[in-house]
């Protein structure tokens, strides 16, 4: 196959190394996590040897998860200014071996140790040296990988946290001749979160263009840094999680004023889409399920329903449309468009509620008081569960997404798997995955709305309404939903193909 990869023929195996700032199972706060045990495992079922690196915090055990040491005493530059500034920081390297047996465990994982930035703590995120915290892992990941034995031919640097890593490889060490011929593949999974700051309030003085020199470890300037701009503007190829979003953050509406360098750099930005676990999000075998149930035995779906109300307190009733939130509550998924507007749908219509999230105060004290308000039609449970999600995804009619933007979105591609119908708003990746239901040809998978305002929502809530009263009708929009295939397979054979492009960039790159 020839394309992008500037005449030579596409490589199908490769040596990738995914470095993030978590990774589950070991260390899991969000979607990302997920992807970093998901995407890698799928492409060593397409026989690339893909690896994953992350810190080694408190909550990761050792012994439990049977780390070997991989390298100890791994010096890392600090790039230190003066010499009251240690000039290196002492880290070792710890490795998991995923036994060869088992294709569901996580991948070959290095972890970076050391005692103050990352063993001394025990969450990910959150503190205020956590710029020095992401430096380490830049530059410690470049380090271990000059002195080991095992080279990736591509590295794929995930968010803000990450962004240094094609910085200090074009610049720090650009004439590293081993080092000089890996690609990097920047990956943005929510282009809002930059740095140590909200880069809408930056001033004049403190704005970061990307092209400076990178302070040391130790100089206030770093916090300053916007490693997200960084990473754009330094790694061979950039990718987002879905390919609307990879056009949205070009404009000034999605673009969090970085449009203007992602519009120069179009020529090298993606959009991939991030998949699901096909095997742990699978309705046939949910151990949560009070009924499991797949496309032709759809009338199970009742007594997870029945089970659902139950455990959120309303009152039993199969034949009311139930409708679903699982989500956090951020002004990014958009449920101000509710507040107007739901208080209206539950007393004029058959209707009910159920949330499961946590967040901003103003979106906790408004669901809240629609479960006192609504006792019997409403109920909110506004902490974090491991449970309920199943089995909202098992019961409920419907799932609210009405999102201000969304990169990519998981929620409506496990709804679809579960034969929830997805009410989504057309941004982002929830637009690439859900497509309007047409009632004469019985096409699509789900409800969309176009313009970002509660009217536009309630169209589309009303149309799922009414369509849900036609009982065939609503059985074919859920079978429609559950044929769609969004696995981590077809993900993983676009990130081989990015490969091959980013690899010719760097090819490139290196011949001039």
């Amino acid at each position: 196959m020839f394309s992008e990869n500037f005449g030579v023929k596409e490589k199908s195996k490769f040596k990738v190394l995914f470095v993030a700032s978590e990774a589950a199972p070991f260390a899991k706060a969000g979607g990302l996590g997920e992807v970093m045990l998901s995407l890698p495992r799928e492409l060593r079922e397409l026989d690339s040897d893909a690896r994953v690196m992350i810190p080694r915090y408190a909550s990761i055990d050792r012994e439990k998860n049977e780390l070997s040491m991989e390298y100890e005493g791994l010096e890392v530059p600090t790039g230190a200014e003066n010499e009251s500034e240690p000039a290196t920081m002492r880290c070792n390297v710890l490795r998991y071996n995923p036994k060869n047996s088992d294709h569901r465990r996580a991948p070959i994982t290095y972890f970076l140790e050391n005692e103050e930035y990352f063993e001394k703590r025990s969450n990910i995120y959150g503190y205020n040296d956590d710029a020095i915290r992401w430096a380490l892992l830049s530059r410690g990941v470049l380090e271990f990988i000059k002195h080991s034995a095992w080279r990736p031919d591509v590295i794929i640097a995930s968010d803000w946290q990450a962004g240094f890593i094609p910085n200090y490889l074009r610049t720090t060490y650009k004439n590293d001749l081993d080092l000089n011929r890996i690609a990097t593949i920047f990956v943005i999974h929510n282009l809002a979160y930059q740095g140590m700051f909200d880069q809408r309030f930056v001033a004049e003085t403190d704005y970061d263009d990307g092209q400076s020199d990178l302070p040391s470890f130790f100089n206030p300037r770093l916090l300053k840094m916007n490693m997200m701009r960084r990473g754009i503007l330094h790694a061979d190829l950039v990718a987002t999680v879905s390919k609307t979003y990879a056009k949205e953050i070009m404009t000034p509406e999605f673009g969090q004023m970085l449009d203007p360098l992602l519009k120069e750099r179009r020529s090298r930005v993606y959009g991939v889409l991030n998949g699901i676990d096909y095997e742990e999000f699978n309705p046939k075998n949910d151990q949560y399920l009070t009924k499991n149930y797949d496309a032709t035995t759809l009338e199970r779906r009742e007594a997870n329903k029945l089970e659902l109300q139950s455990r959120f307190g309303l009152t039993p009733d199969k034949k009311i449309f139930l409708l679903g939130i699982a989500s956090r509550f951020t002004d990014q998924k958009g449920f101000d468009l509710l507040f107007p507007i739901m208080h209206a749908l539950l007393r004029e219509l058959k209707i009910g509620l159920v949330v499961l999230g946590s967040g901003e105060g103003k979106y906790m004290d408004f669901f809240k008081n629609l479960e006192e308000q609504f006792p019997g039609r409403v109920g909110a449970h506004l902490n974090f569960d491991t449970v309920l999600p199943r089995l909202i995804l098992g019961g409920a009619d419907a799932m609210l997404i009405p999102s201000r933007f969304e990169p990519s979105g998981l929620i409506q591609l496990e709804s679809m798997r579960y034969g929830v119908i997805p009410i989504v708003r057309q941004t982002g990746g929830l637009a690439d995955t859900v497509e309007d239901f047409d009632v004469q040809t019985e096409s699509g998978t789900g409800f969309i709305f176009k313009d970002f305002n509660s009217e536009s929502l309630l169209i589309a809530i009303i149309r799922a309404y009414e369509n849900y009263g036609n009982k065939p009708l609503w059985k074919r929009l859920q079978k429609n939903a559950l044929s769609e295939d969004f696995s981590w397979t077809h993900s993983a054979k676009e990130y081989v193909h990015l490969m091959n492009i980013a690899l010719g960039f760097r090819r490139r790159a290196n011949q001039t």
